[in-house]
């Protein structure tokens, strides 16, 4: 008896091994099937079996061996990478077939999270109205000045990090524009806003976040600190909420004071429209775009500005010698002294450059069959705009790996914006650019008093 059972058993135990090892060939060999490259794509490194190349992080080696064009696969999706300011330009300008794309792990509403119909019109309201209240423009002035008061009160009294001063200034001149007023630096709601505004991104950007989208049905499921992303979204959109409903107690029609006005201006003038998509719910998470694309942008940018002028303490002394020039001390800086300025421009430029800070631009999907560099994209497909291979190619920059602000200066020392500055990629996607005008802002601010 003893030994029929031990016979059994041992029939079990290697039925159960058959059955495991034909389901893993069966998966390996469905997904060599469903992801093999159709004619004329672009080539690329080998993927592992399910995770296809989500742990190839190479990104300048596989341009050097692969080309220009290359493809990768992240889990199940695949993804097209674009290298060099010819084909980003051709693909992003020259063809305009690429809808902006950023794969979330919560909402997709808003103008960075959405497509087609939701974005175009999100996207011209938030331009519109953002150039109505000044961005790009000398009203915007008076704000900045203002914010930088503030900010050097806290900088001058005792030792500082950088990083939660600076987020909160560049922070409050977005909530002048959105919300019509600013927070003092001590708030606790403020504070705690601008926590999780870090550390939400930090998750997104980790391996976390590239784990949920290339697997987001099972992701979902799982345990990891992509859990806590949702709640932490969830309370920054409480805290807009918050402010949104004060607006609508005391909002009028006939006065717009910052941007919540004009958007609940511009949800009654399209109500029983059939293609409207001005709702409150899409309000709240336009603001959260700005704030995302207003304030990180633009702070870190100055911590950059901080770094290197710390590091080039010689650049440092040439900045504040043409600003002592050519402002003094008796007025704050002006949009007006840009063109005086062409050496604190050029370093301001320079720190974009060097700085790099989104490596990688904002993710687009093709919305159909594109050719690129000599390869076929198909519709749906992710690709990827590499600035790093432009904002360090050898054939566009002099000294691309070094601190160098006369990149931006010609010989006659006037500054010179340079084809291939593209900090936040070309097109229509980039939002980023009106932002960062107050960073030119508060930089002459900063070097004039505080650097």
């Amino acid at each position: 008896m003893d030994s029929i059972i031990s016979v059994i058993g041992t029939y079990v135990s290697w039925d159960l091994k058959s059955l495991l090892l034909f389901a893993a060939v069966f998966i390996i060999t469905a997904d060599y099937i469903k992801n093999r490259r159709p004619a004329g794509y672009p080539p690329g490194p080998r993927g592992l079996p399910i995770m296809g190349n989500l742990f190839t992080i190479d990104q300048n080696r596989l341009a050097e061996r692969y080309g220009n064009v290359y493809s990768l696969r992240m889990g199940q999706e695949r993804m097209v990478v674009l290298n060099g300011f010819d084909i980003l330009k051709e693909a992003l300008v020259t063809f305009k077939v690429l809808f902006c794309l950023l794969s979330p792990l919560y909402f997709w509403s808003g103008v960075f999270t959405s497509s087609g119909n939701l974005w175009k019109q999100q996207r011209r309201f938030v331009l519109s109205t953002l150039r109505q209240f000044g961005f790009g423009k000398k009203s915007l002035e008076s704000v900045v000045l203002d914010e930088f008061t503030y900010c050097a009160k806290n900088i001058r009294s005792k030792p500082f990090d950088p990083h939660l001063i600076l987020n909160n200034a560049v922070s409050n001149i977005i909530c002048s524009l959105v919300f019509g007023h600013r927070f003092e630096y001590g708030e606790e709601k403020f504070i705690k806003m601008m926590q999780l505004f870090d550390k939400a991104l930090q998750i997104e950007g980790s391996i976390w976040g590239q784990l949920y989208n290339a697997f987001p049905v099972l992701m979902r499921r799982l345990p990891g600190p992509h859990q806590s992303v949702k709640q932490m979204w969830n309370e920054v959109k409480d805290f807009i909420w918050v402010e949104l409903n004060e607006h609508k107690n005391t909002w009028d029609p006939s006065e717009t004071r910052d941007y919540i006005d004009c958007y609940l201006s511009e949800i009654q003038m399209n109500k029983g429209q059939d293609d409207n998509t001005f709702d409150e719910e899409n309000l709240v998470i336009c603001v959260l775009d700005l704030f995302v694309a207003g304030s990180e942008t633009t702070s870190t940018t100055l911590r950059w500005a901080f770094l290197y002028m710390a590091k080039y303490p010689e650049i440092q002394e040439k900045v504040q010698a043409e600003i002592d020039r050519e402002i003094g001390e008796s007025r704050q800086p002006s949009m007006e002294d840009r063109a005086n300025l062409p050496y604190t421009d050029a370093v301001i430029h320079e720190i974009q450059r060097i700085g790099n800070i989104a490596p990688l631009g904002v993710p687009h999907v093709t919305n159909r069959d594109v050719e690129l560099g000599g390869y076929t994209v198909p519709k749906g497909v992710i690709v990827i705009p590499n600035l790093t291979s432009v904002l360090f190619d050898k054939k566009e920059w002099e000294t691309p790996h070094t601190f160098n602000p006369n990149h931006f200066l010609n010989e006659e020392c006037k500054f010179v914006k340079r084809a291939a500055f593209l900090p936040f990629s070309l097109g229509k996607e980039r939002l980023c650019r009106y932002f960062i005008n107050v960073c030119a802002r508060f930089f002459s601010s900063l070097s004039k008093h505080a650097l």
